[in-house]
């Protein structure tokens, strides 16, 4: 064992539980706070290495080469290194939570560095922040694991690790808090979040120090708030909340559409790349994850954005920028899915900053040109990122602070919060929880703000299965069931085949017409009395469509069948006592 871990062990048994959580709290977000901080820095050195210093010309070649070398260093470096496994993203770790115990693999803790530096350095139209989070919730899980943290805790310093991976990536801790309590933690109840509170301050204060940032955005020329202004805000309130949508929809038929793709994993990145690559040539701001071409709409660079692109071989017009960036904004969702599901890592949460910062962009100067003065378009820059990413995660509380902490726009709590909302209220019309996280949530795998459906998601069936029971050959005598009444002692029988195949079922109320008349016995036979079972349940079935099972045919025993053999028995009473010791456990 390690000196540091022997410490740290020494510690676990001399703190209080709560110190201990505040120490581990400290130790996970420095660490996840490092994580961050090096996979921002590689990549800034990689962007570095390929575009400066380049005529357009060689910039236009270099954005066709480095996208699809990056989708494809990064599924060779999968299946070289990591033997395949590239679960990636946000949704991966609420599975881990809500059926792994919050046990993340520890080769998440340096993997996802690796894959998005290289995807996203060479030009991948992707965010850093998901791997980051992914990165930080490995450590919090990680270490919870060497030093023997219960599932509960080691839940929250799995967030505690995510919610420092953010602070660090935005300096904004407050968003990293936002984020674990809205995200991952969502039908998790707690009621201790120092230790949260804590890593996500010291994820921060890592990226401060190392990397000197002030602030992520800095908008120098930003508009006081103005009531008159609502109504632009409502505007784009309501596009925000529209292109979420649109977003989220791309990224399905994009993954559907690869997920058909009767090819290797390798020609999946070939042909993902490609596209990406010709993507970039037209349009260079989706080259990365794009924050800098936001950075340059706020110092009123405009024209030097199309003057990297394929509109420099025109005479500037002043309806190009309106043209280029409308094409940019609705080419984003394309591009980052491409990037994700052809075999690249990162993950939505930048590029839809990105596009809400380009969507706000555009409805400012659209509102200009159609006649209307004093438009405060940093302002809409800024309210535009945060609702496009609320209607993107379905997070709004993130979105508001995330923003309010990286553009120091405290002042625009009002319109950030109208548009957060708006944007929120209109892709949950179209769904009630993210389409990302969708199909896992009805499967009853991940957890969701519906606590009692929670609960029942964890309940094992494997360890509720009695099988030690009593079955009877379906060719039997009745004397033989008489026999095996008086030795048994359940309610219910299982009727069996040569090859254990269920038949049916013998229970005491089927068998009360006959078992008092003796006068039969010699003409009874096994088949006239069992009944068969109303419903079965099977292995892999979840726990909510059991109950559902058990309330529709309002009976106690349930049989157990695995691919025709009878395997055992379920009885309510047994899920009602392992959900009454879980409830305990979590109230």
């Amino acid at each position: 064992m390690k000196i540091h871990e022997t410490v740290l062990l020494w510690l676990r048994n001399s703190l209080s539980r709560n110190q201990f959580l505040i120490l581990s709290g400290i130790l996970v977000g420095c660490s996840a706070g490092l994580a961050g901080v090096l996979l921002k820095t590689l990549v800034h050195y990689i962007h570095h290495l390929i575009t400066q210093k380049l005529v357009l010309e060689q910039q236009l070649v270099f954005y066709f080469i480095f996208p699809l070398l990056g989708i494809v260093l990064t599924v060779l470096v999968v299946i070289l290194f990591f033997k395949g496994q590239d679960r990636k993203g946000i949704p991966a770790i609420l599975y881990e939570i809500a059926q792994g115990s919050s046990l993340v693999s520890s080769v998440k803790m340096y993997s996802q560095i690796v894959q998005s530096a290289i995807t996203v350095g060479l030009g991948g139209s992707v965010g850093l922040e998901s791997p980051i989070a992914v990165t930080g919730s490995a450590i919090g899980s990680n270490f919870a694991k060497t030093y023997k943290i219960d599932y509960k805790d080691r839940t929250l310093l799995l967030a505690a690790g995510a919610a420092a991976g953010i602070a660090s990536a935005f300096n904004a801790p407050i968003a990293g808090i936002m984020f674990a309590f809205e995200i991952l933690l969502t039908g998790v109840i707690f009621s201790d979040f120092v230790p949260l509170i804590v890593a996500a301050v010291c994820g921060s204060l890592m990226s401060k120090i190392i990397l000197n940032e002030e602030v992520l955005f800095q908008f120098h020329s930003r508009d006081a708030f103005n009531y008159v202004h609502i109504p632009l805000y409502v505007g784009l309130a309501v596009a925000s909340g529209f292109y979420a949508r649109y977003f989220v929809l791309t990224s399905q038929w994009i993954e559907h559409q690869f997920k058909a793709f009767e090819i290797t994993r390798l020609q999946k990145a070939l042909v993902g790349g490609l596209i990406l690559s010709i993507l970039c040539c037209l349009f260079p701001p989706l080259f990365g994850e794009g924050y800098q071409t936001i950075k340059d709409l706020v110092n009123g660079k405009g024209q030097s954005i199309i003057g990297s692109s394929f509109f420099n071989y025109f005479e500037y017009q002043s309806w190009y920028i309106l043209l280029f960036l409308g094409l940019v904004c609705l080419l984003k969702a394309f591009a980052t899915s491409i990037t994700i599901f052809s075999g690249g890592n990162g993950g939505s949460f930048g590029p839809s900053l990105f596009a809400g910062g380009i969507l706000g962009y555009f409805m400012a100067t659209l509102t200009k040109f159609a006649g209307v003065a004093d438009v405060p378009t940093n302002n809409m820059i800024i309210v535009g990122m945060a609702g496009v990413m609320s209607g993107v995660l379905y997070a709004p509380l993130t979105a508001i602070f995330l923003i309010a902490e990286s553009s120091s726009g405290y002042d625009l709590f009002i319109p950030l919060m109208i548009v957060s909302v708006i944007s929120f209220l209109i892709v949950k019309r179209f769904s009630a929880i993210s389409p990302d996280l969708k199909v896992l949530a009805d499967q009853g795998k991940i957890f969701t703000r519906e606590h009692d459906q929670n609960l029942l998601s964890q309940i094992p069936i494997y360890e509720l299965i009695e099988k030690d029971v009593q079955s009877i050959h379906v060719n039997s005598t009745f004397f033989e069931l008489i026999d095996l009444i008086k030795r048994g002692k359940h309610n219910v029988i299982a009727v069996i085949n040569d090859e254990q195949n269920l038949e049916g079922i013998l229970t005491i109320d089927s068998m009360r017409p006959f078992i008092f008349d003796k006068e039969q016995y010699d003409s009874l036979n096994i088949q006239e009395m069992m009944i068969m079972p109303a419903v079965i349940v099977y292995p892999d079935d979840d726990m909510r469509a059991i109950i559902k099972k058990f309330d529709e045919t309002e009976n106690w025993y349930l049989p157990v069948v695995d691919q025709q053999k009878f395997v055992g028995f379920i009885s309510k009473y047994t899920i009602l006592n392992k959900y009454r010791q879980l409830l305990k456990a979590y109230s």
